[in-house]
């Protein structure tokens, strides 16, 4: 299993409350058709997946019903073959079936993300690289997108705006170089590590002047990449971003950059399919 991200639980919280308001509104009329028997379900994998969203399940079921009991069998991090139960649940079954499918919908999106990003880590192993998500979030999942992230086996670059500085073509543009971006940059960065981008060696031979933390190399092809982790000499972390794929990754990753940032790890996913099952 992963170590994950902790996630301050009022986050989940507010993405349950988000969910449960859109999907069941004034009430869930099909529900009331049915007895408010206690039953028992089963929520199952389709396919193989690595598991992330436990915490939002259990908070879906705990906000529709205090009487809902769930029994994990897998844990967040963990891989899932095709038709393993994931979790037994417990509980009236109108109750049950009014959090199925935003429960659902947190784990297969979550999943989906943790599933994606087990496969760019897998394809870099053995090699002394870390691979990063973007900001290209769903929009109100970011939190959740990024500790999936964590449970698939990669790392998280910058959750916000507040919270890291990226220095990228228009901010160079406004401040008018790449010097005097960074000298401000140093200003407000309060320990903060500072990066910017750059798309030639011009660029790059300005931000290690300016004494950059972090450069990211922006759409540099393979010999590109090779050529400037060669003249940095570890004067500044390298980050390598855009066109990268399954295919080419690690061939990046192996020409010495100290990271790679993939915007399709949050972008691109494919929801897992799960379904919950009465016994």
């Amino acid at each position: 299993m992963t170590l994950k991200l902790s996630v301050d639980h009022k986050h989940i919280i507010e993405d349950v409350c988000r969910a449960l308001q859109e999907d069941v509104g004034t009430g869930d009329l099909t529900a009331s058709l049915i007895p408010e028997d206690s039953v028992s379900a089963t929520i199952i994998s389709r396919e193989q997946a690595t598991l992330s969203g436990v915490l939002w399940v259990n908070e879906v079921f705990a906000q529709v019903s205090s009487d809902i009991k769930i029994e994990w069998f897998f844990n967040d991090g963990d891989r899932v073959q095709k038709n393993d139960a994931l979790c037994k649940l417990t509980g009236p079954a109108r109750q049950l079936l009014i959090g199925e499918r935003a429960a659902l919908n947190f784990m297969q999106t979550l999943s989906g993300t943790a599933t994606l990003a087990q496969k760019y880590a897998d394809a870099v192993k053995g090699i002394n690289v870390k691979i990063l998500d973007t900001r290209k979030t769903l929009p109100g999942l970011r939190i959740a997108q990024k500790y999936a992230v964590v449970c698939g086996g990669c790392y998280n670059h910058r959750f916000g705006l507040y919270d890291g500085i990226l220095i990228k073509e228009n901010h160079i543009l406004a401040a008018g170089s790449i010097k005097k971006a960074i000298d401000a940059a140093n200003k407000i960065a309060n320990g903060i590590a500072i990066e910017v981008e750059v798309e030639t060696f011009d660029e790059l031979a300005q931000a290690l002047d300016a004494q950059a933390d972090i450069i990211l190399l922006d759409n540099f092809d393979i010999p590109a990449l090779k050529k400037a982790v060669a003249s940095t000499q570890g004067k500044a972390l390298l980050e390598a971003s855009g066109g990268i794929t399954l295919k080419n990754l690690r061939q990046i990753a192996e020409t010495g950059v100290d990271r790679i940032s993939i915007g399709a790890l949050t972008k691109d996913l494919q929801s897992i399919d799960l379904s919950m099952r009465f016994n």
